[in-house]
């Protein structure tokens, strides 16, 4: 009887599941910046105008596309814990603590407001990391551990290139 009990206290794959709520709910919040970020991405994708049109473009269809898998990542692992990843705007806008990018058109302007942006997701990433950390979940702190690491290279990369144009500015 005793190996029941500890069954009905672990989720599907062996965590305690009181525990892994705290996991999930940052996961949540994670979810949802990313998709504020994804849309801000596709939006500079659009409508970016100056003389470095052709490699920003290129860039943030990377990024975007680099986003939409950690998307699908994230939600995935939500769900493996036992939880329901968010999936409306309104909980994204009403969680995310990012903030939608609207008219931002200008070259500089677009990659200052995508560094802004990751600095949220870095922290946000870095939260989710303690609480998965805190319940032992190695498989959510491996998966958490490439994204932040992935997105410092990222705001590296797009702090070089504005401080190769700061005297355009």
């Amino acid at each position: 009887m005793k190996v029941a009990q500890d069954q009905a206290q672990t989720n599907q794959i062996g965590l305690d599941a009181d525990k892994v709520e705290s996991t999930a709910n940052a996961l949540n919040e994670v979810l949802a910046a990313y998709h504020v970020l994804y849309q801000n991405l596709r939006g500079f994708h659009w409508n970016v105008k100056g003389h470095r049109f052709f490699e920003l473009h290129q860039k943030y269809e990377e990024l975007y596309e680099q986003a939409k898998e950690y998307i699908d990542l994230a939600a995935e692992r939500i769900l493996t814990l036992g939880y329901t990843p968010y999936h409306t705007m309104t909980d994204f806008l009403s969680i995310s603590g990012m903030e939608e990018a609207k008219n931002i058109f200008k070259d500089v302007e677009i990659v200052k407001f995508t560094v802004q942006d990751y600095h949220k997701i870095i922290t946000k990433l870095r939260h989710a990391w303690e609480a998965a950390n805190g319940n032992e979940d190695v498989g959510t702190t491996n998966m958490l551990e490439e994204f932040i690491g992935s997105h410092e290279k990222t705001v590296w990369m797009l702090n070089s290139w504005l401080n190769k144009f700061t005297t355009d500015i």
